[in-house]
């Protein structure tokens, strides 16, 4: 059962570093902080492709990690 769940926890960090290394960046350096902040906060809404999919796959795989990774702890420990 160890070994499974340790098994399940390789193979969700390695999704979460791949979705958080395919992701594109969200400010173009100073000149996109300040510029760039009203738009996020009042205007376009993120595209429903590509990004919003590794947005989704990024969670999943953090929300995964992290429970994993606390049964891990709390049950063979």
């Amino acid at each position: 059962m160890e070994t499974f769940l340790m098994i399940l926890l390789a193979i969700a960090s390695i999704i979460l570093i791949a979705s958080v290394l395919l992701q594109s960046g969200n400010s173009a350096g100073l000149s996109g902080s300040i510029a760039g902040g009203a738009e996020q906060l009042f205007g376009k809404k993120k595209s429903k492709g590509y990004e919003a999919i590794l947005a989704k796959v990024t969670a999943v795989a953090a929300v995964l990690f992290i429970v994993l990774s606390l049964v891990i702890v709390s049950f063979f420990k």
